[in-house]
């Protein structure tokens, strides 16, 4: 037989697991069990009920038991099934002795009713009080307050997931994954609440179930096999006791294991290290208990031996918790003696040329709070945010983007950070370390307490709230991201405004030496036989300075060799290039919509700014600038709040000088050429910006036009 039918054998094997199992549990409601197949039974329920409860105990996050709710159901139907059967047994056989169930029954019958039968069902009745009211129903509780939070909290945590992966701090997959964990959560909670009903359920059979059995026991053995009431009594009492007890100390451990898995926090640690760090993690505190204890034992009447042996325990802990914290302490300073004893060593030599520090073209300041940011021995994530934000518009922009220098400075706030270009600040906020950003995304269904301040990326309204508000926060609408994201989303922010910057002759020469490996004979025809490298880079930093992305090299270079005979302008270049790059430029603005809504100025106020730019350069009257502007973000806003994208069209050679103008003030705005809307993309103006019957102001107002098709299937504007 072959490797690959052995593999589909077991496979099949392997999938009858389950279909078994029910069958198993339907033969024992049906079929009766002789004693010694209940003993095995019972004894593997109680075997299964600890394996569940320690795999609660030593899984680090919920999430990595997802199949508990099924486990859970699978081991309640066992447990009933067991019930049927030793019902069963117990009502048919009970007449012939204790024994008649199996020695398990039995024998926990025998050992917690002790000769004493009022006893047996006080204990009894007492564990399943305990399981019923305390435990199930705290577990049930739990798990709908969990199903409901986490469902209403889905929202919020795809927005956190769709910021990370805008702003470029982690990849489509892992994005994809935590969407996938977000749903699992929600499946798990969901799961959770209608598993909880079954063991609350079962804590109700379980009552039910003695009764039937003792009063059926009772009465079967004294009216059908003639026993007296007391043999009755005894033998069914005992019978009946053990019955429940072998079925009541599963459930009890089952439901402990779903009170504890609803109430865990996700975490790397399992249950054990929790409580190892957390409770008993504090010297000061065991001291403290010592010393009460201790205190206690020294009150007359009160049994001191007891109370001075755990005081005395209690102390020696903390004594030996606290050893161990500084002797942790001393091994961390040391590195720091050593680095002071190198540098002074190091003070005595010459000064050279390796003192002078280079200017750090990215740089990075933190305040003394934010140190741990960036600290790895405390699991910090900035820096691996930083290279996530890196990676992302290395691929967006075209090239490489250069490591980011983190330093601390003293000089800052203790809450600050500071962005730098070549030494010079670019940019700087203000973070919480300790907690948690809610940014209102534009609707929210509430408020949430905190902090008031504004996102310092894009200057959104936003609080700054407490980690344990961030599943409410979230339910809200809010987007709640933590202090490593919001400076990693400012950082993207930021080097994407200043990209140009970042481009020098190196990483230019370097994107050509790549699209030499493809096409060797195209930039031997470009560098240097068309145009010097100067030239070449002036015009991929005015591409990048539009956020125009120099990924495709081909055709950039092509339309360079075409055009360098005639101009070695790098505007003009420029300008040929957008216009080979048209499509593009219109995907990134407009998306991939069927038509681009559009805003263009009037003819006769287009001639007039033509004119005026070519009588006195590149300046304009002050008063229509002005005007100018305030009609177009007027006409932005508008489409804005109708959710359309901003996207100005006007004449070629006005189009330079009216972006690098009005995109700094309004940074929604692109700018395009007529030139460089592709044939193949319906357009539609949806505003015109200028005509003669002037606005008050003497600026023309903006008027709406809508569209009318032709027989030909061209879109011909018409005035609305």
């Amino acid at each position: 037989m072959s490797v690959a039918t052995q593999s589909i054998g077991r496979l099949q094997l392997v999938g009858l697991g389950t279909p078994a199992l029910l069958l198993a549990l339907l033969a024992m409601v049906v079929i009766p069990l002789p004693a010694w197949t209940l003993d095995l039974l019972f004894t593997f329920n109680i075997a299964l009920s600890l394996i569940v409860m320690l795999m609660v105990v030593y899984t680090s996050r919920p999430l990595d038991f997802s199949v508990f709710p099924t486990v859970l159901l699978v081991t309640t139907l066992l447990r009933l099934a067991l019930n049927v059967a030793s019902t069963r047994v117990v009502l048919l056989n009970g007449h012939q002795g204790t024994d008649a169930a199996g020695r398990v029954i039995e024998s926990f019958g025998e050992f917690v009713i002790g000769g004493n039968y009022a006893v047996g069902l006080v204990v009894f009745t007492i564990l399943v009080i305990i399981n019923f009211v305390v435990v199930t129903k705290g577990a049930g509780r739990v798990s709908e307050v969990s199903a409901r939070f986490t469902l209403d909290s889905i929202p919020g945590k795809q927005m956190a997931i769709d910021a990370d992966l805008n702003a470029g701090i982690i990849t489509p997959d892992e994005a994809k994954r935590r969407r996938e964990e977000v749903a699992r959560e929600a499946d798990f909670y969901g799961s959770m609440d209608g598993a909880s009903k079954f063991v609350r359920g079962d804590a109700v059979a379980g009552i039910l179930i003695l009764l039937i059995n003792l009063v059926g026991g009772i009465v079967i053995g004294t009216m059908t096999h003639g026993m007296t009431l007391a043999d009755a009594a005894g033998n069914y009492a005992l019978l009946t006791i053990g019955d429940g007890l072998v079925a009541q100390i599963p459930a009890l451990i089952l439901s402990t294991a779903t009170a504890v898995i609803v109430t865990r926090v996700s975490s790397r640690e399992d249950m054990g290290e929790q409580v190892r760090r957390q409770v008993l993690g504090s010297p000061r505190a065991l001291a403290t208990v010592a010393a009460i204890v201790g205190a206690l034992g020294l009150v007359p009447g009160m049994p001191a031996l007891v109370f001075i042996v755990l005081a005395g325990s209690f102390g020696g802990l903390a004594y030996v918790l606290k050893r161990h914290s500084r002797t942790a302490d001393a091994g961390l300073d040391a590195p720091a003696a050593e680095q002071a004893s190198s540098a002074s060593s190091g003070a005595e030599r010459e000064l050279s040329w390796d003192d002078v520090p280079p200017v750090d073209l990215i740089g990075l300041e933190l305040g003394y709070k934010l140190i741990p940011l960036v600290d790895q021995k405390q699991g910090a994530t900035l820096l691996g945010r930083i290279k996530g934000v890196r990676r992302k518009l290395s691929q967006e922009l075209g090239f490489l983007i250069h490591p980011v220098h983190i330093r601390d400075n003293l000089e800052l706030a203790p809450t600050v950070y500071r962005f730098s270009l070549h030494g010079v600040p670019v940019g700087e906020g203000e973070v919480q370390p300790d907690l948690e950003l809610a940014i209102n995304p534009g609707r929210v269904y509430g408020t949430v307490q905190g902090q008031p301040t504004r996102e310092p990326a894009f200057g959104m309204e936003a609080v700054w709230i407490d980690p344990s508000k961030r599943d409410e926060a979230q339910a809200l609408g809010y987007t709640v991201v933590d202090a490593s994201t919001v400076i990693a989303t400012h950082l993207s922010r930021v080097l994407k405004a200043h990209a140009h910057e970042l481009l020098g002759h190196d990483e230019a020469q370097h994107l050509l030496d790549l699209l030499g490996r493809s096409h060797p004979k195209l930039v031997e025809s470009l560098v240097p036989k068309s145009l010097e490298l100067n030239v070449v880079l002036k015009v991929l930093q005015n591409l990048l300075q539009e956020e125009v992305a120099v990924r495709d090299m081909r055709t950039i270079a092509e339309t360079l060799v075409h055009h360098a005979a005639r101009t070695q302008d790098p505007d003009a270049l420029t300008a040929a290039v957008r216009v080979a790059l048209g499509r593009a430029i219109v995907q990134s603005a407009a998306g991939t919509r069927a038509e681009i809504p559009l805003l263009a100025l009037d003819p006769a106020l287009e001639q007039l700014l033509v004119k005026s730019l070519a009588a006195h350069g590149q300046t304009l009257e002050p008063g229509l600038a002005e005007r100018l502007g305030q009609s177009v973000r007027e006409a932005v806003a508008r489409l804005e709040a109708n959710g359309d994208p901003a996207i100005l069209v006007v004449a070629p050679e006005l189009r330079p000088w009216l972006a690098r103008w009005l995109r700094p003030s309004i940074d929604a705005l692109h700018v395009l050429a007529y030139t460089e809307i592709p044939d193949n993309r319906a357009v539609r103006i949806v505003a015109t910006i200028g005509r003669d019957d002037a606005a008050p102001g003497g600026l023309p107002a903006p008027r709406t036009t809508r569209e009318a098709p032709e027989p030909n299937g061209t879109t011909l504007m018409r005035e609305g």
